[in-house]
Order: structure tokens, then sequence, then C-alpha cells
């Protein structure tokens, strides 16, 4: 299996007195190295307290942290957790933290030269620094998947314009593509054919749209599938998204069957909201998807 690469935001989600590690493009490569083994990750820590768990964490679970950068004068991100009735959480997430500042190095782009595919996101592109050196990649020959995850008003037009541009895969929430239907589309409203028009526009190969416990819809170049949602007894769905698109990435690479990617992502989604944040304790909980994305 070719390598995945991941850039992007590592943080702690806090609830109340807890925490727990997370960060979209963190929880995704760490389940694609736990469902394959491999996997490579591009961020950047504090030199402060929360960064050193990061690195024991790393250390502990034999993840490379080669490609983490360490900051010393920005500290390491932070999101605060309100979880609504629905268990869905609403973010606070902190400004001008250390993944703001991403810088490309020389090692990070051989890196990115020998993967097949490169995850992003539009939450680290909120800074500068990091925005420029994630769209200095999309002239890479990779695939591109693109997890949109719109957060509060970190993002414009233009940062969504490119990321959807450079895109192979686009994975999106309801609320997301109802937004980008009034950005870029400007006209009513109706899931398959707003993402089907949104897929032409930026000629994306794959297109995803996940509405919760609503399921699932996913747009290939001649099919479109629909899988509902496999939620039972929810503890909360941090994390959720990020599980259906590291099976959704695997699958996508191994030009997998729509239809069982698609249930396969579901189920993995499924198991997830049934733990407290984004990241399973026990490694077991792998085992039976590792023969899903297996090829």
């Amino acid at each position: 299996m070719p390598a995945i690469t991941s850039i992007g935001e590592i943080l702690f989600d806090i609830y109340g007195n807890d925490k727990k590690l997370g960060g979209a493009p963190f929880n995704f490569i760490y389940h694609v190295i736990k469902l394959l083994g491999q996997g490579n990750f591009i961020s950047r820590i504090g030199n402060d307290g929360y960064g050193r768990e990061i690195l024991d964490f790393f250390k502990k679970k034999r993840i490379s942290a080669e490609h983490i950068q360490i900051d010393n004068n920005h500290p390491t991100g932070k999101a605060i957790a309100n979880l609504d009735e629905n268990k869905i959480p609403h973010w606070l997430i902190e400004k001008n933290c250390a993944y703001d500042f991403i810088k490309l190095q020389n090692e990070s782009n051989a890196l990115i030269d020998n993967s097949k595919c490169l995850y992003f996101g539009t939450l680290a592109q909120r800074n500068t620094v990091t925005r420029e050196t994630i769209q200095s990649l999309f002239n890479k020959d990779v695939k591109f998947f693109c997890d949109l995850n719109i957060r509060q008003n970190f993002f414009t037009k233009e940062t969504l314009r490119l990321s959807l541009k450079a895109s192979n895969v686009l994975k999106i929430n309801e609320d997301e593509l109802i937004q980008l239907n009034k950005l870029f589309l400007d006209e009513k409203y109706v899931l398959t054919s707003s993402a089907v028009k949104m897929k032409n526009l930026f000629n994306i190969e794959l297109v995803c749209v996940t509405c919760g416990e609503g399921g699932s819809y996913l747009f290939g170049s001649e099919e479109v599938n629909y899988c509902e949602a496999s939620v039972e007894n929810p503890v909360d769905t941090v994390g959720a998204g990020d599980a259906y698109a590291a099976i959704l990435c695997i699958g996508y690479l191994n030009k997998s069957n729509l239809e069982e990617l698609n249930k396969a992502a579901n189920d993995f989604a499924g198991e997830i909201v049934k733990i407290k944040g984004a990241l399973p304790v026990d490694d077991h909980m792998y085992d039976k998807f590792k023969l899903a994305v297996a090829q």
C-alpha cells in the first residue's frame, strides 16, 4: 500500500477537566497507521507541557515524530468542546497556535514526493504561514484528499476554492455542502444535485457527504451510493468523520467498490462514536476493519 501523508493541526480537545489528543489531520493519520501499519504526519507543536505530552504519546504508540516541528514562540493547540443534547461538539478553538506556523522543510518535501496521497483540511490554513505551506504542495504529483472541516470563521472563499480545485477526493458534511452551495453555486440547495454540481465544477473524482445519523453519500464518476448510518448508543461524535475519512482514503486508493467502501467507513465511524474522544484506547477495534481495507 503506498504511503499516505497528512498535514495540519494536532491539538488537545478539552472537555472540562479532561482532555483528549485530537485534530482532524492527526486523528485521520492515526487511524491510517493503525489500519495499514504506516503513514506520515507533518505538524507543529509548542515547546511546552502539552507538546511534551504529544511527543510522549507518539513514543508510547511507536508513531514517528520525525516531521513534528517544535515551535518556541507559539503554544500547542487546544480546542474547548461543549457537547449539546445530541452529543455533538461545539468548539472554541484557540488562535495563534504552533500548527498555524508549519513550515515547508526539505525532508517534508521529499516525504510528500514519495507519498501516494496527501490529506489536508482548512483549519490549519487559517494562518498565512501554514496556508502557504499547504498550498505550495498543490502542484505535487500525488492524490489530494481534502476533508474540509470548516470551523468557526477560520476560512475564506479563496482558501476553499483553491482547496477544492486541488482535490481528487472531497469529504464534507451536509452543513458544509450547504455553505459551499451558497458560496459557489448560489442556487436552491438539494443535497444530491448540489453535490454533483460541486463535483463537476471543481473536477473532483470522488465526493463524500456525511449526514450524521442520516448516513452518507458517495458520488463517484458514474455511480452514487447511499449508506444508512450505523450509530448505536453514542457517547460523543468527536472524531467520527475522521474515522470515516481514513477508511474512505484507503478505499479510494485501493479502487474499492463504492458500496462496500461506504459501508465499511460508516461501520468504523459508528464504533468511534461509542467511545469518548476520537481515538480508541484499545487497538482491537481496528482488527475487523483491517480486513475491510486489505487489498
